[in-house]
């Protein structure tokens, strides 16, 4: 779980989780839904955070559209042109953050197997990369 500004620094880091996890999982154990986390913040996610808008507190959280489901009553389903642009435009934010993970990626430790069996240090390698991106990331502030 990674947060991010619009100009690619890196706010928050979760900690890591071993094995499948689906983001939204994540959050919640992260986040408990039950307090006011982003209710002074926009919130850009993409569909892995289905229910976030319903489960937690805050006027600006952003969800693209989810193309419906294919069945007879509707053979071909499409998103509406409206639809698209939202999608579109919530995208063309959301790079930003994309770009700040492939960013940190470029440090091989997050890249390469990871062999080290001491306990939560995949955790500090973690921060430590988010530290070096925001560091080689001109200050915007």
């Amino acid at each position: 779980m990674i947060f991010s500004t619009l100009d690619k620094h890196i706010l928050f880091v979760g900690r890591t989780f071993t094995g499948h996890n689906h983001d939204y999982s994540m959050l919640k154990e992260e986040f408990p839904p039950d307090l006011p986390w982003f209710d002074a913040c926009q919130v850009l996610v993409d569909l892995g955070f289905l229910g976030m808008s319903s489960d937690y507190q805050g006027d600006d959280i952003h969800l693209p559209f989810k193309k419906p489901r294919k069945s007879k009553n509707n053979p071909n389903p499409e998103l509406s042109e409206d639809q698209q642009t939202v999608n579109k435009a919530l995208s063309q934010l959301r790079i930003f953050v994309e770009n700040a993970i492939g960013g940190m990626k470029r440090y091989n430790i997050l890249v390469d197997r990871f062999r080290n069996h001491k306990p939560d240090f995949e955790d500090d390698v973690i921060a430590i990369c988010a530290g070096l991106w925001n560091f080689s990331q001109p200050a915007n502030y």
